[in-house]
């Protein structure tokens, strides 16, 4: 097996805002989010477009996310302190895919009014079930996040990669994010005509959704959701897509403005965090052993 890819990590954002007393906004989202209003809200959002998305980005509820509970990012909010995201996957280096942290940034600050967020945006190479996950877990040591957003499946996908090795690793990783308190949102592969009737291609798309299941985390259904708008679009994909399944600057901001939704219908469904003095400590946070060679 090769080397690693040395990773580079992209510049994190950071947006902070003077709107007033910490403790007076705290008690804003807070009670926004209450068991109450997710009690109200439906495990199925139904066929209907998802308010709060854009119109070139709107697709029904039930083709764009699954919930789940987000306890490490209802912890933060409650404690009057910044959102530490580590957005993981996608490409770091200049071009279209480098404004993601950008967008995904603006589309938090419209879902989430006046909450302080702190960005981090590496790109992963590799597959999963070559490595990659090791790689992950350093970058997750290094950044400490609250929640760790990751595009995953898509380099598995075309790499034609055994689907139930990827889903193990993919499994053992996110187990491994949340045992350190880190709640975790995944994000599946990208839709592309060419690939729609690839059997490989789908048993990972499939995988990324099984594992988000059984781990109990939300996911983002963006192979659902490019379906969707593809079939909308005169032009296809091809108002989404760039070259080489990288998204173009639309299908960029569509995809975080369906991150940001799915983080704030997560929050709705979770309860106020517990008192840290009756917690259990989560165990210290540090980075891997790695394999030599």
């Amino acid at each position: 097996m090769a080397h690693p890819q040395q990773v580079v990590p992209a510049p994190a954002v950071r947006r902070a805002r003077d709107s007033g007393p910490r403790w007076a906004l705290a008690a804003l989202v807070l009670a926004f989010m209450t068991p109450a209003a997710a009690a109200e809200q439906p495990a199925d959002p139904g066929s209907g477009d998802q308010p709060g998305l854009s119109q070139e980005c709107r697709v029904p509820g039930a083709q764009l996310y699954t919930m789940a509970k987000l306890g490490a990012v209802r912890t933060a909010l409650s404690e009057n302190r910044a959102l530490k995201i580590l957005a993981i996957g996608g490409s770091a280096a200049p071009g279209a895919s480098a404004s993601y942290p950008a967008k995904l940034e603006a589309a938090l600050e419209r879902a989430l009014p006046k909450i302080d967020v702190t960005i981090d945006h590496r790109g992963l190479p590799g597959e999963i079930a070559s490595g990659a996950s090791e790689r992950l877990r350093t970058m997750v040591a290094e950044a400490e996040p609250d929640l760790v957003v990751w595009q995953v499946g898509t380099h598995d996908a075309i790499a034609r990669v055994d689907a139930d090795a990827f889903a193990s690793e993919l499994s053992e990783a996110v187990a491994w994010i949340r045992s350190h308190g880190i709640d975790v949102v995944l994000v599946d592969p990208i839709y592309t005509a060419s690939m729609a009737a690839d059997v490989d291609y789908n048993r990972i798309v499939d995988a990324v959704r099984t594992v988000a299941a059984q781990q109990q985390v939300p996911l983002v259904r963006r192979y659902e959701a490019l379906h969707y708008l593809s079939s909308r679009s005169d032009k296809g994909e091809g108002h989404m897509l760039g070259r080489q399944f990288r998204l173009n600057d639309l299908g960029l901001r569509c995809m975080a403005e369906h991150v940001a939704l799915t983080i704030a219908t997560s929050l709705m469904r979770t309860e106020p965090a517990p008192d840290p003095k009756l917690a259990p400590a989560a165990p210290p946070l540090t980075e891997p052993q790695r394999a030599p060679g």
